[in-house]
């Protein structure tokens, strides 16, 4: 087991640095200090290649890495910690300290064994999980590598790798650490990597070596590297990187591009070889194996209090009994023996000694009453919930991708049934992320003659009919391009009164990128991999419009230009791409500074319309008006919009501004700020060359499941970085917002913000904007309250652009946003950072104290996702950085309904019955030794044997609550669906408030007192076979079997649904009972204290009495749960019951015709999944409404012709199913 013994992994919360490295923020690169990862310097650490001995004084980091959280000898001490962490276990152990000691009126095993059976159960479950950890890093640890040793490639493991040494990876490997990039078989020094399993993209990526290692190919030569790399601390920012590799006395400056990370892999190159810089624990991909933050769901919260609630009552009880114990104990009481010479707890000189015993005493008596397996219970049913149901719901899976719904933590099931505000990006969350060239504007023309789905739904709100436009027959149907205008296709755009301009702005597009062109050099066969679906589809329409980018190098970019001198004519055209300055959330901008083959030096730039628009040179006023008109017009179409520009350098002003560039690109501090420092310096006097319009369309069923949301009264809220206008209109198209809707607008595009804006005073524009944003919310929230007071009561929504936000999340705004928010149906902000995301999510989650959910696809979503109480992650077309931040993950926004009101809805109500019932019983069967302690003189004797007490929450009850936990269902799923607004009973917490543990508390003292006195008093007169009068164990095991009975049966009248699986674990569980007692009485040893019971069942069943007290008892305990319950649901209804009503006889499912009209209208993968959630499924036995047993699927699908794989358990349930006549 000596693997068990390896580095530890660095666990640490990053705070922003984390959000700033997942998202598109720019990093920090402050000295970063993570777990146990030491800084050699505060700068930066040396590392010398290709020499070992070197590198040994500094004892860097071994590559083998650990992901386990314990090992071999920290398991057990570990483990017991993090479960005596948990108070209840805590609690136990302390009761279970006492029980040894000689005030303990019950046996050590009581408390002993329920405790232990408790933590064997959990410690399984995490060794388990530990050990697939330990065998998936081992596996991993002991991967092949070839390392540079005496001049040859030698194989070892990944985990022998230490920083500095030379390797070398062939094609389709993974990287074993982070690497420097030196040589690759591809000429230029090129190499293609895949980046999926860091960020789920898997789109290629292009790096570069510097020019003065591409030699450093073969192992001879290899062997003569011996460069001194300088670099920043490890870090887990996984998109920058700071150093300089110091080669023949020259100092070279290193960048991202010639960075490898570990996780990534080699694709179209045959090997490369770099130089370890980061190994192990160190590398940025295990930088980032961060905990998510720990999140426990409201009801959990809750369960403490209540939990809290019953230490409370216990104290209470003891107190009463200390008390009692000291005030009874008295030397009046002669023949109870208590002389002066009797032990402390019953000496009648000291009285308050003997109440502090007593109350120890009585401690470890009542300890039942904090119900010991509630947590592990819970645990396993949420598991089987999440593991079962969510992720084997086929109503969640989507066909086209393969992608079921998966839940990454189950401890938030509950959760989903109590959302009150959803958080929700737009892009590849609501709409689809197919990005689609629709229109453009050239020189002050705009083309493109095509009708988006948002302006069809405009006119629709508007109640105008649009005119179907026939499309040119010669119009270009390819992916990414959507475009229908005859004057710009085919060279026509010679004809137009600008075809100059019309020229740049093509090659703009051709070369204003960092797409990779893969496949066959012709534009049918070629695919474009590019970072993001808007790049590819600009070089897509690009392609289409006669300038066709095929190739590229580091250097240069070669475009096919068709019909540029004449019509017809093509040529091939390299253009020498010499500086890019990147694109980030912070430029909202790309350029390329490119050198044409007649020596023309130009830079083109696209970017947001905000910043192109600052940068723009003096004059020609008229176009930019015009172009910011259609620029409008394209975001109220929904679309997303891109402004181009270029600017013709001047040989002497580029080389001037080159050494500033690579100066800055050399800068081990502040790299990326410098960076973009000298961007501005050669980012303006732009010259305007037109605007793009990219469509993405809404996600199937996005209106429809708004719509239901709403309904079941919950408020979304969009937070995404398109203009207002594409926003407020992709919010009109997926119903978010309507006409009936009474709308408020916060916007800094006014006259007055734009008029102070222009006079460049920073600190005025501050000071101006916030008083603008005080005055809008002071007004809008009056305005709110006057209309929630009307009659009329409209809905109300709230449209806040990111400018005016940063404003109103200051401390002194803050409460005004708030209030003006919660009173919005729907609330927009459109521009907004991925961090004022999480600020809006932290805002209503702390200051409104409501249940939010966040929903994101992309990296700029995780701070979001993790900042509510429930993240959901879209996996998507932008990686899986979103998914791998959430707690659930879908493929469609669409999903939500089912996810929410039926999965959500149906955990929230079985978990509520759950703690509600083990509360219940555990109070009831205390309760029953406390009015015992009353006959007793307080003494502590217990009423009950041992070993009653340890298997009362072990095995006599446990198993029923379980099966409600997993199958009890109210309603139906479509069901559930066709009526939303049963969910806001959960929002509400209609079913975990204080009122109904009263209820349930109040029943608890009724029966406790039925238990005790009617079995008590009726058995005084009660004689057994023999004639002798009952004892005390005659009476307490009379009482027991009644409670037992009594809280199995109590169990069947609170499901709402009774399926076989019921009957049997209630069954079974009384069953347990009898055959516990039958072997228990009937065996006697001399050591304990079993003599007490030994016969004891067999005297009792020998009488009469036993038999019409087993049958009375539980009737008369009953009687009131039967009353209120039947009062309860004619006269105080909860919306659940009234649906229940109104369904009361129809069965669930679908006819047989009505699938075969749906399933006509599906694909083959959709119909046979709709086929198979339609299956038959056990029908209930209590209410009639239907039962959704997972396991049926494969026998069903095998009558009805449709495949379905076949499942274990299917065989033995098959068994059991018994024939039904055919009507």
């Amino acid at each position: 087991m000596s693997g068990w013994e390896r580095v530890r992994p660095s666990r640490t919360r990053l705070g922003r640095n984390n959000h700033s490295s997942m998202g598109e923020s720019s990093p920090s690169n402050r000295t970063v200090r993570l777990g146990r990862v030491q800084p050699q310097a505060p700068g930066h650490r040396t590392i010398f290649c290709n020499d070992r001995e070197a590198n040994q004084p500094v004892k860097f980091k071994g590559n083998s890495i650990s992901t386990t959280k314990y090992s071999f000898f920290t398991f057990l001490p570990k483990g017991l910690f993090e479960q005596f962490r948990r108070v209840a276990n805590l609690y136990f152990l302390t009761i279970s300290i006492l029980s040894t000691t000689p005030i303990s009126p019950v046996s050590p095993i009581t408390n002993v064994l329920p405790l232990s059976l408790v933590l064997l159960v959990s410690l399984i479950k995490e060794a388990f999980e530990d050990w697939k950890r330990f065998q998936n890093d081992m596996s991993i640890n002991n991967n092949p590598v070839d390392v540079l040793q005496d001049q040859k490639w030698e194989s070892i493991p990944w985990k022998k790798l230490q920083v500095g040494d030379i390797v070398r990876i062939k094609q389709d490997g993974f990287f074993p650490a982070d690497l420097l990039f030196l040589a690759s078989t591809n000429p230029d020094g090129v190499c293609y990597i895949e980046t999926a399993n860091l960020d789920g993209e898997t789109n290629l990526k292009i790096r570069k070596a510097l020019e003065k290692t591409w030699d450093y190919l073969t192992p001879e030569k290899a062997s003569e590297f011996k460069g001194e790399v300088q670099c920043e601390q490890p870090n887990n920012s996984l998109y920058t990187f700071t150093g300089n590799l110091i080669i023949q006395k020259q100092t070279l400056p290193i960048n991202p591009n010639q960075i490898l990370l570990r996780g990534c892999s080699l694709r179209n190159t045959e090997y490369i070889v770099g130089a370890v810089i980061f190994s192990g624990q160190e590398t940025k991909v295990m930088m980032n194996t961060m905990n998510v933050p720990s999140k426990r769901s409201t009801l959990e919260r809750k369960l403490d209090k209540l939990i809290l609630t019953l230490f409370g009552t216990l104290f209470l009880m003891c107190l009463i009994g200390a008390i009692g114990s000291g005030v009874f104990i008295d030397k009046k009481y002669y023949y109870l023996g208590l002389f002066d010479d009797v032990e402390n707890q019953f000496n009648p000189n000291k009285p308050f000694v003997v109440a502090i015993l007593t109350m120890f005493t009585l401690i470890t008596l009542y300890s039942t009453i904090i119900p010991i397996s509630l947590y592990v219970s819970i645990e396993m049913i949420k598991f089987i919930q999440s593991t079962q149901f969510i992720n084997k719901d086929l109503h969640m899976y989507h066909a086209e991708s393969n992608t079921p719904a998966l839940a990454r933590t189950s401890n938030l099931n509950e959760e989903l049934g109590q959302v009150e505000y959803i958080f929700s990006d737009k892009t590849g969350t609501l709409t689809r992320n197919l990005m689609e060239f629709f229109k453009c504007s050239i020189g002050g023309e705009v083309y493109g003659t095509g009708v988006t789905e948002i302006e069809r739904g405009i006119a629709e709100q508007n109640g105008i009919k649009l005119e179907e436009r026939h499309k040119s027959t010669n119009v270009v149907q390819e992916k990414g391009f959507n475009f229908d205008d005859a004057r710009l296709m085919r060279g026509a755009w010679r004809n137009e009164p600008n075809p100059d301009l019309c020229q740049e702005f093509f090659r703009c597009l051709a070369i204003c990128h960092t797409v990779l062109p893969e496949g066959e050099e012709s534009p049918e066969k070629v695919t474009y991999q590019a970072a993001s679906p808007d790049e590819a589809a600009l070089v897509t329409a690009a392609k289409n419009f006669g300038f066709f980018f095929y190739r590229r190098t580091p250097t240069t970019i070669f475009v096919r230009e068709s019909h540029v001198e004449r019509m017809g004519k093509m040529q091939d055209v390299s253009y020498e791409i010499l500086n890019v300055l990147e694109f980030n959330s912070t430029r909202k901008r790309q350029s390329v500074v490119c050198r044409y083959p007649d020596g023309r030096l130009v830079l083109y730039c696209k970017g947001a319309d905000t910043v192109i628009f600052e940068r723009l040179t003096a004059g020609n006023d008229d176009l930019k008006k015009v172009t910011r008109e259609y620029l409008e017009q394209f975001g109220s179409s929904g679309l997303r919009t891109l402004c181009l520009a270029y600017r013709d350098l001047s040989p002497d002003m580029y080389e001037s501004w080159n050494e500033k560039f690579i100066q800055a690109k050399s800068s081990l501090r502040d790299r990326e700020k410098k960076l973009d420092e000298v961007a501005e310096l050669i980012e303006k006097d732009l010259i305007l060359i037109g605007s793009t319009a990219i469509e993405d369309k809404l996600q199937e069923g996005v209106p429809t499941c708004i719509e239901t949301l709403s309904k079941a009264g919950i408020k979304i809220w969009m937070l995404t970085g398109d203009k207002i206008e594409t926003a407020i209109n992709i919010a009109y198209a997926c119903n978010l917002i309507n006409n009936e809707m009474k709308q408020f607008i916060i916007s800094s595009e006014t006259d007055a913000i734009r008029e102070v804006e222009n006079r460049g005073d920073q600190v005025e524009i501050a000071r101006f904007i916030k008083e603008e944003v005080k005055r809008e919310l002071k007004k809008n929230h009056e305005e709110a309250q006057h209309y929630l007071h009307t009659v009329s009561r409209p809905k109300l929504a709230l449209v806040i652009d990111g400018k005016c936000l940063m404003y109103a999340l200051d401390p002194s705004l803050r409460v005004m946003l708030l209030n003006l928010s919660l009173n919005c149906s729907s609330v927009v902000c459109c521009r907004v950072s991925p961090l004022q995301k999480a600020q809006v999510t932290s805002l209503v989650k702390k200051g409104a104290q409501k249940i939010t959910l966040s929903i994101g696809d992309g990296a700029n979503d995780v701070s979001m996702i993790q900042a509510a109480h429930v993240g959901i992650g879209i996996s998507g077309q932008e990686g899986m950085q979103a998914v791998m931040a959430s707690d659930f993950a879908i493929a469609q926004f669409r999903f939500l309904t089912d996810l929410l009101l039926v999965h959500g809805r149906w955990s929230y109500l079985r978990l509520c019955k759950v703690i509600t019932y083990f509360f219940y019983k555990n109070l009831t069967f205390t309760l029953t030794q406390f009015w015992f302690t009353f006959q007793t003189g307080f003494s502590g004797q217990r009423f009950y044997d041992d070993w009653f007490q340890s298997l009362y929450n072990v095995i006599f009850t446990a198993l029923p609550v379980i099966m409600v936990g997993l199958f009890d269902k109210d309603i139906s799923a479509s069901l559930s669906k066709k009526y939303p607004e049963i969910y806001r009973e959960g929002i509400k917490n209609v079913f975990f408030k204080w009122r109904v543990v009263a209820i349930w508390a109040f029943f608890s003292v009724y029966q406790s007192l039925i238990f005790f006195y009617f079995v008590s008093a009726s058995s005084s007169n009660a004689q057994n076979s023999s004639g002798k009068m009952f004892g005390l164990w005659d009476v307490s095991t009379m009482a027991f079997t009644c409670v037992v009975v009594t809280v199995n049966l109590r169990l069947l009248m609170m499901c709402n649904s009774i399926t076989r699986w019921h009957y049997i674990s209630v069954g079974g569980s009384i069953l347990a009972w009898f055959l516990f007692i039958f072997i228990y009485s009937g065996i006697m040893t001399s050591y304990d204290r079993q003599e007490n019971i030994y016969s004891v069942i067999y005297v009792l069943m020998s009488t009469f009495y036993f038999y019409v007290t087993l049958l009375l008892v539980p009737i008369v305990a009953l009687l009131g749960d039967f009353i209120f319950q039947g009062l309860q649901r004619w006269f105080f209804p909860y919306d659940y019951q009234i649906v229940q009503e109104i369904h009361m006889h129809e069965p669930e499912g679908i006819t047989r015709t009505e699938l075969l009209e749906v399933g006509s209208q599906l694909t083959p993968a959709e119909a046979r999944s709709y086929a198979i959630s339609q299956l038959p499924r056990e029908l209930s036995k209590h209410t009639g409404f239907a039962f959704d047993s997972p396991g049926y699927e494969s026998f069903f699908a095998s009558q009805l012709g449709i495949y379905a794989p076949q499942k274990a358990w299917d065989v033995a349930r098959r068994a059991s199913i018994r024939s039904r006549p055919k009507k």
